[in-house]
């Protein structure tokens, strides 16, 4: 159960409510009038919860739940316990993801302007819009209906923001245009100065960078994410990218629709990446590759050429998944062999 002093919950739900809700089915026998008031892990779950079970490591916890009711795929539902109402979805995750919100739906803060805010007079606020102590608006800023500015954050001239956005603690935006129904986590900065410069013995020359930040609809950009803008053309977040936390993107970057980006990777200058490709934890991508839509690049990878569409790539320098597994296991055999050999 989520602690209440930070999580509202909502509810209780009938099971065939929720199951419309997402597109699921209750098995043969279950009551859709039957109630649930929260959900929880099948560990943990009691008869009022309602579970789910996706990754078949967890079929062990499935048998012994006490959950009330489960989501789960077809091809389980027989290993669920006979007290658990079992609820059929092809995607179990993702419908669990939907029920969970349903629970527990993100707050909305009340609108207005806190006073200990400083908003310029030139810039404008959508309707319902909530901006929280120490966040500073500056000239020409235009926010959207229903965003919300969290405490400390600094927007600076002429940012946009789209509706229904939601700006963390701390966030920095400068130098950016950004769509509908964005999140940006505390600490990240968009829209610093790119890391260009002309090399010089008598000191590096600065190279103005007069390119923006591009952010699409419905993106998700953790904390402490840095995004550097444009040098002349614009940095661009496509659509419904998601970006977990301590990510680097570099000057012109361009990534597609539905990217993923996992922690602590980083995309060097002018890299494009095509729609849903993935980038793993700590991987690296020099700059002015092409890596194409659906690729997967695995975590701890360095990427130094370009990636065909739909590859999976691994290890540094970054190979074909299948190339860089057999290496792995060729370098085993080899120090084995060594080792038998020294006396």
């Amino acid at each position: 159960m989520a602690d209440p002093r930070f999580f509202v919950r909502s509810g209780p739900f009938a099971l065939g409510a929720l199951a419309e809700r997402v597109g699921a089915r209750l098995a043969e026998g279950v009551d859709p009038a039957r109630m649930v008031v929260d959900v929880a892990p099948l560990d943990r779950a009691g008869p009022g919860d309602i579970s789910f079970v996706d990754n078949p490591k967890y079929l062990e916890a499935l048998a012994t739940t006490k959950a009330g009711a489960v989501i789960l795929s077809e091809r389980h539902a027989a290993r669920a316990p006979l007290g658990s109402a079992r609820m059929l979805s092809a995607a179990p995750y993702l419908a669990y993801a939907r029920i969970a919100q349903a629970f527990y739906p993100a707050p909305r803060p009340e609108p207005g302007i806190s006073a200990g805010a400083h908003v310029d007079p030139s810039a404008r606020l959508g309707e319902g819009a909530a901006v929280a102590a120490g966040a500073v608006i500056e000239r020409g800023v235009e926010i959207g209906p229903r965003c919300v500015i969290g405490a400390g954050a600094t927007l600076a001239p002429e940012v946009r923001l789209g509706a229904d956005c939601r700006i963390g603690a701390g966030v920095h935006l400068a130098y950016c245009l950004i769509g509908d129904r964005v999140t940006i986590h505390q600490g990240t900065c968009v829209g610093q100065d790119g890391f260009g410069f002309a090399p010089d013995p008598k000191g590096h020359v600065k190279v103005p960078q007069l390119g923006r930040v591009l952010i699409g609809d419905d993106c998700e950009i953790g904390a402490n994410v840095t995004i550097d803008r444009g040098a002349g053309p614009d940095t661009e977040i496509g659509a419904g990218s998601w970006i977990d936390n301590l990510v680097q993107i570099g000057h012109n970057v361009r990534l597609g629709r539905g990217c993923i980006l996992i922690a602590q990777s980083g995309i060097a200058g002018s890299t494009v990446l095509g729609d849903f490709a993935v980038v793993a934890a700590q991987a690296g991508l020099t700059g002015h590759l092409r890596i194409g839509a659906g690729a997967q690049i695995a975590g701890q990878a360095g990427v130094m050429r370009d990636v065909p569409p739909g590859a999976k790539m691994g290890g540094s320098p970054a190979v074909p998944i299948r190339d860089w597994h057999r290496q792995t296991l060729a370098l085993e055999k080899l120090a084995k062999g060594r080792q038998e050999e020294d006396p």
